[in-house]
Formats: structure tokens, C-alpha cells, sequence
């Protein structure tokens, strides 16, 4: 692969490593459902090559940047033919493009890997599988449960449709330009939740509401709600945010629901 800049205004280091691109496309476990595979933010392709080689699938890209994508059509354009997207991963109504089911994969850039995140999760219903090479420390805490130092808000909103599994690390040397900290390859798979019981936007705001103050108890994070005093005196508004299950945050949203509407 051609050694190029990162591009700090998109917040991405090149992955200089085959085996461990090979890895990250290897990572990919539930082909049987879906046919097409978008890898966001190719880059110089070093992802592509192989996904584009995996006969299971149809391998479509999206990427902002015009050098990288001038690089793509160049070198890969008779294998992806018309599937190069371009244009922003974050903006796109993924609906018009795919009307079947797809994968999402990729070297996300670190200052909109949440984003994109919240972009997946905007889109779960179509996307069963996501894997991504993200910092380390958002890695963990996307795949931390309940009780950990690192669980928060999250952690609560995309484990409430997906399972995540911390997959490996990926250390600084094998980017071009060598980043400061380590990252981490995590993968996502959709569970069996179709929809929640509760207001999907009110469960959404719990659990930010809750994480608001992390030192805080949930009945001083959630006074502004003006639940019945009897409700904030039970034990569990004696814990804090990072001590409540995802379940617990869907039990507690679902029950707030019920009072108010009676």
C-alpha cells in the first residue's frame, strides 16, 4: 500500500498491516445474513482487497475524501464498478441504497467513531453484523457491562440491540501516521429486541439523564423528572448509573412511562 497522510481533519491513521486487515474482514461471522457489506471510510483500500476477494458478499465503500477516492477508482474500480460511494457515511439515507439487509465494516475515524455508531444503530433494523476498528478506550467501553468504570451512556444505548464483543488490540506501529494511542476491534450483532416496551426517545433520555453526573446517585440525576416521591425512595435511586443493566434501564424507563401515563 502507497504510504499517504492521514488526513487529521477526518481524524484517520492508515492500518499498514495485511494480516491484520485480513483479520478485521476475517471477523465477519454472519454472512448467511446479508449479501452486501459496506466498509466505511476505505481509505487506501487496505480492508477492500480482501473484502472484495470474499465471495459471500458484495463489497460496496463510502468515502469522503477525494485523494482516497481517486485512489479506490484507480485501483480497485473494476472490482467495485459502481459501488463507490462518495460522500459522507453520516449523511447518507442508507435506505436508498441497499433494500435488502448489509454488514457494516471498517477503520472508523476516531473523532466520529460514536457517530457512526448511533449512525448503525439509526439502522439496525437493516444492519445484523458491524465490525470496527475504533480507539481502544471506545472499544471498551461500547463492550463494558454494568459495574465497570468505563460502562456509560454508550454502552447502554447500542447493548440494548446489539451484542459486542471486545475481539483484539491493535497496536500504534501498523498506522500510517503511527497514532498516539492503541485501538481496538470490536464486532456487533444484532439481538433479539425488536423494539423496546418503553418510548424509544425517552428511554434514550433516561439513560443520558442518569449518566449526567457519574458520582451521582440516580434520585439526585433524575430530581428534574419529578417522579412520585415514594418511587425515589426506593433502593434502586440509591445506585449509581454505571450499577444499572441495560434490562435495568429498560425496566426503570418502561415503569416511568406507566406512571405518567395514568
Amino acid at each position: 500500500m502507497e504510504k499517504v497522510r492521514a488526513k487529521k481533519h477526518l481524524g484517520q491513521h492508515f492500518l499498514n498491516d495485511k494480516s491484520i486487515a485480513e483479520k478485521i474482514v476475517g471477523s465477519l461471522s454472519l454472512k448467511h445474513k446479508y449479501k452486501r457489506v459496506l466498509e466505511v471510510g476505505p481509505g487506501m483500500g487496505v480492508l477492500t482487497q480482501f473484502l472484495i476477494l470474499d465471495q459471500d458478499f458484495v463489497s460496496h465503500v463510502v468515502e469522503v475524501d477525494r485523494e482516497s477516492i481517486a485512489y479506490l477508482k484507480k485501483n480497485y474500480g473494476a472490482k467495485l464498478e459502481d459501488r463507490i460511494i462518495e460522500g459522507d457515511f453520516l449523511r447518507l439515507r442508507l435506505e436508498t441504497i441497499f433494500s435488502e439487509n448489509f454488514a457494516v465494516i471498517g477503520n472508523f475515524p476516531y473523532n466520529i467513531s460514536s457517530q457512526i455508531f448511533f449512525k448503525i444503530l439509526e439502522y439496525r433494523d437493516y444492519i445484523p453484523e458491524a465490525v470496527g476498528m475504533v480507539q481502544k478506550e471506545v472499544a471498551e467501553r461500547l463492550a463494558a457491562k454494568h459495574g465497570n468504570k468505563t460502562y456509560g451512556i454508550l454502552s447502554v444505548l447500542i447493548q440494548a440491540f446489539y451484542n459486542i464483543e471486545y475481539l483484539f488490540t491493535v497496536h500504534e506501529h501498523v498506522f500510517i501516521p503511527p497514532p498516539k494511542v492503541k485501538s481496538g476491534v470490536i464486532r456487533l450483532t444484532r439481538n433479539d429486541r425488536d423494539k423496546l416496551p418503553c418510548d424509544e426517545k425517552f428511554f434514550f433520555m433516561l439513560v443520558k439523564q442518569s449518566f449526567s453526573t457519574r458520582r451521582k446517585t440516580l434520585r439526585n440525576c433524575l430530581k428534574g423528572l419529578n417522579l412520585p416521591a415514594e418511587m425515589m425512595q426506593e433502593t434502586l435511586f440509591d445506585k449509581r448509573a454505571e450499577q444499572l443493566s441495560v434490562n435495568d434501564f429498560i425496566e426503570l424507563a418502561t415503569r416511568i412511562e406507566k406512571i405518567r401515563n395514568t
